[in-house]
């Protein structure tokens, strides 16, 4: 009897002790709220309008202790609608993301679904990443600061933190036999943040950005366009290679914090990937974007912003659109937030399709004019 009891002491101390060494965190975001767009396609519209200043999601997260500084981790994160339930990033069950690695005093290397550099070093710098919701990101989202596309077969290296400085890349292979270059993704960055100040660098090189980045879920298209969001850059599905540069800083002064973004990004030798009913153009379509941004902690609860954004076409296309946003965002907690956001903006030149540009708010359908604001307000809550 004694035995047994002593057995038994000795099998709990030993659940205990690989308790405390493993853990598993169910976490989520749910953000919803109503928007007001003045000119879609020529007529005001109300709607909902579900995950604006954040994605809707819940995911599992999870680590090991291995022994010797060396943790096996993993994340497991879905993205859905809260007003329809449907899920988000085409109907995947983990859409947003899917990753199982390895971390240690070394750094981090997972394998998996997952951000490209873009996202990691600069994105938290742009002000839709912030208060400005996804509406307020850069017109279409063109180099991908608000994070509208992951990278699937991805295998990626993050760095511990050195006295602020962090670096990382990601490698995703093409997995097309006897075509090692086609669809293949790779991207790297370099950040710093320490006490005020915070800065950002980033670089990411697609192939068939039409099917690698754009298509990447499984209700993709594999022969026809998946870059119709957006008239900015809807023209350029036949491009080979996608390219984007980006930059960004921040910096604090008391309740105060001013930041500023720059990316260059370029559809290059268009007309190599083929694309069913996609627009028949060559050479390389390029775009300069560049963002001011403010925000002020009014109050503990009280955080105000405005931003200005600047986005110039070259080469192919010549368009040019400016962006204004305001907003202001209440915490009754720090779980739980109102906001309400306003945009505007104008377009001039001529878009991706080759006519004459009209305004479209990033996540709107176009504007029949030049001209379009949109205002939204909502509630996040984090749990």
């Amino acid at each position: 009897m004694k035995k047994s009891l002593l057995a038994l002491a000795a099998l709990g101390t030993f659940a205990g002790a690989a308790h405390a060494q493993s853990s598993v965190t169910l976490y989520g975001i749910v953000d919803a709220g109503f928007v007001y767009n003045n000119n879609s396609g020529g007529q005001k519209l109300y709607s909902t309008s579900a995950g604006n200043l954040q994605g809707d999601r819940w995911g599992l997260r999870g680590t090991e202790d291995l022994g010797g500084g060396l943790k096996a981790l993993f994340v497991l994160e879905n993205g859905f609608n809260v007003f329809t339930g449907k899920l988000n990033q085409g109907g995947d069950e983990f859409g947003r993301q899917a990753y199982v690695g390895l971390s240690s005093q070394y750094g981090t290397v997972t394998l998996g679904r997952q951000y490209d550099s873009v996202v990691d070093y600069t994105g938290a710098l742009e002000v839709g990443s912030q208060w400005g919701t996804f509406y307020g990101a850069h017109p279409g989202d063109l180099d991908n600061m608000n994070n509208s596309n992951r990278v699937n077969n991805s295998i990626k290296y993050t760095s511990t933190n050195y006295s602020g400085i962090t670096f990382g890349g990601l490698y995703s292979l093409g997995g097309v036999a006897g075509q090692f270059n086609r669809n293949q993704i790779f991207s790297g960055g370099l950040g710093y943040a320490q006490g005020p100040l915070t800065l950002g660098a980033a670089y990411l090189n697609v192939k068939n950005p039409n099917y690698s980045f754009f298509g990447n879920n499984s209700s993709s298209s594999t022969t026809a366009t998946n870059m119709s969001a957006s008239q900015v850059f809807s023209g350029f599905a036949t491009a080979k290679t996608q390219q984007v540069i980006s930059a960004g800083g921040a910096y604090t002064f008391g309740p105060a914090t001013v930041g500023a973004t720059y990316s260059n990004t370029q559809f290059k030798d268009l007309g190599q990937t083929a694309v069913a009913g996609a627009r028949t153009v060559s050479g390389s379509a390029k775009f300069h974007n560049a963002e001011l941004n403010f925000k002020y902690q009014l109050t503990p609860a009280l955080l105000l912003g405005a931003a200005y954004d600047y986005t110039k076409a070259y080469s192919v296309a010549n368009e040019k659109i400016h962006q204004g946003v305001l907003g202001a965002d209440y915490f009754l907690s720090k779980r739980t937030d109102f906001y309400i956001d306003a945009i505007y903006q104008h377009a001039s030149g001529t878009n991706s399709l080759g006519t004459t540009a009209t305004a479209q708010i990033n996540g709107l359908s176009a504007s029949s004019t030049s001209n379009q604001v949109a205002a939204i307000v909502g509630i996040r809550h984090k749990f």
